[in-house]
Parts: structure tokens; sequence; C-alpha cells
């Protein structure tokens, strides 16, 4: 199982981004922070989560998606660290 960070700025002002969300959380996402996101899967590798969520991005959007490796600190996350932990022991 591989656990991924899924991060973005969505810089176009009043633009619905419901379809980024949706998608991400169709996924599996669970929310960390407001633009930062926590994918766990089987299946995916960082270039198919990217496939999956290019088409919901504009030229002036931002996306990273980054592999973990288990080894991470945090403080005041929007899930409990119980939950962090246990997504980066995945």
């Amino acid at each position: 199982m591989s656990v991924y960070l899924v991060s973005y700025d969505l810089d176009k002002p009043g633009k619905d981004y419901t379809g980024i969300i949706d998608a991400i959380r169709n996924m599996g996402g669970v929310k960390g922070l407001y633009s930062e996101w926590f994918v766990v899967t089987q299946t995916m590798d960082a270039k198919s989560i990217f496939d999956r969520l290019a088409p919901f991005i504009d030229s002036n959007d931002r996306l990273l998606i980054l592999g973990l490796s288990g080894e991470a600190w945090w403080y005041n996350l929007m899930i409990p660290n119980e939950a962090v932990s246990k997504l980066l022991a995945a």
C-alpha cells in the first residue's frame, strides 16, 4: 500500500473547484490541511493520481503529488493525530 500527499493551489477566484475535491475524495482522500490531502492506494502511483486530477486544474493552478515514506512530523492538522499515524503506517 502507498500513501501520497496531494497538494494544490487553485488560483482562479470564483471558479468552482468541487470537481478536483470530489475526485480526491473518490480516491479515498482524507483532508489534512485546507489544500492538502492524504491518499492511500494499492493500485495507483503518483502519475496515475496526477492524471486523474489534472483535468480539473487551470494553467495558473498548481498541483503536487508526493509519495510519503512514513517519516513525518505535524501539528494541528484537520484530522486527529492518530488518524495521521495510521495513514502513514499504511
